[in-house]
């Protein structure tokens, strides 16, 4: 029962990456955007504003990691989500989006002071290699010739964003409760997208747009958060962060049955190569090296 929480947390943001793809052709992304941390903060106000008022010189006090925290997750993860979704597809952002918890490792060493490990450069090759194969559509050296696409540039900032945004929220662990620090990274988060919303040409809600922003504003923003800290509380971060491997195999599921992509052979195969990079890079505790063996020693 316990393992419901997690899996119904990482089914609903899968749900999501395929309404990003949606929204790329019935709303702007800087719209899409703003009007769903704005949902989501109506949504919370009444639930979280209390305790945010008793818990008022603390967030004065690390107000800058908030915002800080606030732009990581809210603003530069799901905007670029969204400005992605005009050229790639629903398949490639589920599968980059798996590349989280080997990103947010790789961070963590840098940040955190975390020993690397065999796994971690182990999967980091792999996921490389299934990386570029899969960008590259099965021919890599189409992709010395041309490059890479903006759309799969943007969708891979995104993802270093979140993982980023972990790993920060780990390194200052702001003495706040979940949903309070929550509440306020939200508010930053749509004062920050504010400017742009303004900007854009049409921001109009529609019958066809209302509800990906419904969707995008509650479910991926509230309840996928409260299942998921849930997940976290009862079966632990390590056991929990598993679940994640699932993403891009429901999302796989979801644009193929409703959005009717085409799922290729270069995506199972450069899929397939960065899911096991990730996987290994997080069952390969081994410290690579003498020096990472003394720290890990040490960390232990």
């Amino acid at each position: 029962m316990n393992m419901l929480f997690p899996l119904l947390a990482v089914l609903i943001w899968s749900i999501n990456a395929v309404v990003s793809k949606l929204s790329a052709t019935a709303i702007d992304p800087a719209a899409i955007s703003f009007y769903r941390w704005l949902l989501a903060l109506i949504t919370l106000t009444p639930f979280v504003l209390p305790g945010v008022i008793r818990h008022w010189s603390a967030i004065r006090a690390n107000w800058w990691k908030l915002l800080v925290l606030g732009m990581l997750g809210m603003v530069l993860y799901q905007s670029l989500a969204y400005y992605a979704a005009h050229s790639v597809s629903a398949l490639f952002m589920g599968i980059i989006v798996s590349l989280i918890p080997l990103l947010t490792i790789l961070i963590s060493i840098v940040l955190l002071r975390v020993a690397p490990t065999i796994g971690i450069a182990i999967g980091s090759l792999l996921s490389l290699g299934g990386l570029i194969w899969l960008v590259s559509a099965g021919n890599p050296g189409e992709l010395l010739q041309h490059g890479i696409g903006k759309g799969e540039l943007m969708m891979f900032a995104a993802t270093a964003s979140y993982a980023l945004y972990g790993v920060l929220t780990k390194r200052w662990a702001i003495a706040l409760p979940n949903w309070q620090s929550l509440y306020v990274q939200i508010l930053f988060g749509v004062v920050l997208l504010l400017p742009n919303f303004l900007m854009a040409q049409d921001v109009s809600l529609t019958s066809q747009n209302i509800p990906l922003v419904l969707f995008a504003g509650i479910p991926a923003s509230i309840v996928a958060p409260y299942l998921w800290i849930h997940g976290v509380m009862r079966l632990g971060a390590n056991t929990a962060s598993i679940f994640m491997n699932l993403a891009p195999v429901f999302t796989a599921i979801i644009a193929v049955l409703f959005l009717h992509e085409h799922l290729h052979s270069y995506h199972l195969i450069g899929g397939g190569i960065t899911l096991l990079g990730v996987i290994l890079s997080q069952r390969l505790r081994t410290p690579l090296g003498r020096k990472a063996k003394q720290a890990a020693e040490c960390q232990s």
